[in-house]
């Protein structure tokens, strides 16, 4: 498809957006999302795997325009780690012509911001005429040349404020641009697998029992999907062939790894879930008990609760006359409660506090 057809779609798409952006969009019709942990996250791997058929590195020039448009100027790209545009020092400029593109002082060039080569094995040279992994437009981002290369191959690691580099040696995106980094991380290792471990781009502790950095979660929660990222998902869709899903939803995120609960953009976490309105769990969050309601359709025998990686939490029979439940004992969190009867089960998202 050619850019300038590519650029009317955009347009008639990011038209759309108020009134797409809070439904789950039909690309994930298709897609299990009652699946937790390591199920939920193989179901989006499957999804999103397939992509990129014909498209370059060399493509990336042209497409940078489009998908990094400034949402107030259209002359311009926004560039990941900048944060100041007045301050006189190019290498901090947040924004830039479209036509400044190259490889000299105070122009903009190709991020990767999962480094080419922290994957494992490594993506290799990016010439204009690579493809795969390479050119994926998703790891891609402009970046002002000298930010670029200061922050070279470094490991993301936590601060606050503006990028930088820190003492440790590892590089702080900014305040601004974490929640992006963290969902694209998010979704390198959900699209290449163990060849891109957030471990291997990023620093610190990981979440227990899985392969994701417990600060990826932490940002993905605290720097929420802004208009810019929004405006990617539409276009790479079409240009590219898959999403980043994590933008369409961060709270999938918290669904697979768990952690601090990201924003839920889809309302999974209602109490009235589809597939069983028979059932209401409340209050929801919740801090000492839940209580459930139930009709006669589906009398309640046991229950147990699950945290997000699947793990067994607790499991007992459940008391019909009470028809409470004792959270008390568990941490803070999102957990799934499974009910059950002899003849069916019921799953309910549930919070604590």
């Amino acid at each position: 498809m050619k850019t300038d057809t590519l650029m009317k779609l955009i347009k008639y798409i990011l038209m759309c957006l108020p009134v797409m952006i809070w439904a789950q969009q039909p690309y994930y019709n298709n897609v299990d999302l009652t699946l937790t942990g390591q199920d939920l996250y193989y179901a989006l791997q499957q999804k999103i795997e397939y992509a990129g058929s014909g498209h370059t590195y060399g493509d990336m020039k042209d497409m940078l325009k489009i998908i990094d448009e400034d949402p107030t100027n259209s002359n311009k790209v926004l560039l990941i780690y900048g944060y100041n545009d007045n301050d006189g020092n190019c290498m901090t400029d947040r924004s830039r012509n479209k036509s400044n593109f190259g490889g000299g002082n105070c122009q903009y060039n190709r991020e990767h911001v999962f480094a080419r080569s922290n994957a494992n094995p490594s993506m290799g040279s990016a010439n204009n005429g690579s493809s795969g992994i390479v050119a994926d437009p998703h790891n891609i981002r402009a970046s002002d040349t000298k930010m670029n290369s200061t922050r070279g191959n470094r490991k993301f690691g936590d601060a606050s404020g503006n990028a930088k580099v820190l003492s440790s040696g590892l590089f702080y995106p900014g305040d601004e641009w974490k929640g992006d980094v963290a969902r694209m991380m998010m979704y390198m290792y959900t699209r290449y697998g163990n060849r891109c471990l957030p471990s291997l781009n990023g620093s610190g502790t990981l979440q227990p029992g899985t392969d994701m950095l417990q600060i990826y979660l932490q940002w993905n929660a605290e720097d929420p999907v802004n208009d810019y990222e929004d405006a990617r998902n539409p276009y790479l869709e079409v240009a590219y062939g898959n999403r980043n899903p994590f933008i369409d939803n961060p709270y999938l995120a918290t669904l697979i790894w768990g952690g601090p609960v990201a924003e839920d953009r889809w309302n999974m976490m209602s109490t009235n879930d589809y597939f069983a309105p028979q059932v209401v769990v409340y209050p929801n969050p919740a801090n000492e008990f839940v209580w459930v309601g139930s009709d006669t359709s589906f009398p309640i025998e046991t229950y147990a609760i699950y945290d997000t990686t699947g793990r067994l939490i607790m499991s007992q029979p459940y008391n019909l006359n009470e028809k409470k439940i004792d959270v008390s004992a568990l941490s803070s969190g999102v957990y799934l409660l499974k009910l059950y009867n002899s003849d069916a089960s019921v799953t309910k998202k549930i919070k604590i506090q």
